[in-house]
């Protein structure tokens, strides 16, 4: 067993100064894979990315090696030149790096020497915006104009038709949507409270009832041969929805007619 350990460490080691000291050759910006280089001590990672630097070296992969690690290794260079990569790497656990072999490869240029860069562009103030830009600013704004007087020649002449052919709103019109809400069973709390408060404002008013609590007006408009049909309705589909009963919503919102909703609302009636 110690034989062939012996003999494994050997290879190893040999496998390592074959490869570690080889210099590899690639071109500006072409990446080029190490796969497989054993290096000695605790892992190893690749220094933070530096703008800077003429070379750039990722670990793609990191494979454990008896008491070493396996790599393989990613770089390009952005300059020509001969780079060693160990410089690129450092230990996770902090400690030096100075037994790592070299790493030594080299960086060519597929151009020529002595090529000339060109100048580097000058900052200049932007021209004047006209022309076909000039003209798209002036007919945005001709049509914005066009639009807000076409609407607002348009409400002036429709309002005095409107008013002169439109039947005035009674209350029976605002309580048809809530009546017919409470019968279908969809009514909202706040919908709810709109048609009680409406009921018990309009029949206190209408009986003489302001004096009376809530309960007393329901209770007397149970037994109001007008305002009974709609109450005890709306006191049963409350309790229990009827979407398909067949009933005249016109007839139970007969009483209702007389009042204007365009004047003003009536009062709340006061909790005694």
């Amino acid at each position: 067993m110690t034989g062939r350990f012996v003999t494994f460490v050997i290879l190893a080691l040999c496998t390592l100064g074959l490869r570690a000291g080889e210099v590899r050759r690639s071109t500006v910006g072409f990446p080029t894979r190490i796969e497989g280089i054993v290096l000695p001590g605790f892992e190893l990672e690749a220094e933070p990315l530096d703008r800077q630097a003429p070379l750039v070296v990722r670990i793609e992969a990191v494979y454990p090696h008896g008491t070493a690690f396996r790599y393989d290794l990613v770089y390009y260079g952005l300059e020509p030149g001969k780079y060693d990569l160990k410089d690129y790497l450092r230990r996770k656990d902090g400690t030096s790096t100075a037994d790592l072999p070299s790493i030594e490869v080299e960086i060519t240029s597929l151009l020529p020497p002595g090529q000339v860069q060109p100048h580097a562009l000058a900052a200049q103030s932007s021209p004047f915006p006209g022309g076909y830009r000039t003209m798209l600013w002036i007919g945005g704004v001709l049509w914005a104009i066009g639009l807000a007087a076409i609407l607002l020649v348009g409400r002036r002449k429709k309002r005095p038709v409107e008013g002169e052919g439109a039947r005035p709103l009674t209350l029976a019109d605002r309580l048809r949507p809530l009546v017919e809400g409470a019968m279908a069973g969809t009514l909202s709390t706040s919908q709810r409270a709109e048609l009680e408060r409406t009921l018990l404002s309009f029949w206190s008013q209408r009986l003489g009832l302001c004096d009376l609590k809530p309960a007393e007006i329901f209770a007397v408009l149970r037994r109001h041969p007008e305002a009974a049909a709609l109450i005890q309705r709306l006191e049963l589909w409350l309790h229990c929805p009827a979407p398909t009963d067949r009933v005249d919503i016109a007839a139970l919102l007969a009483p209702y007619q007389v009042a204007d909703a365009r004047s003003e609302v009536p009062q709340p009636v006061a909790h005694k």
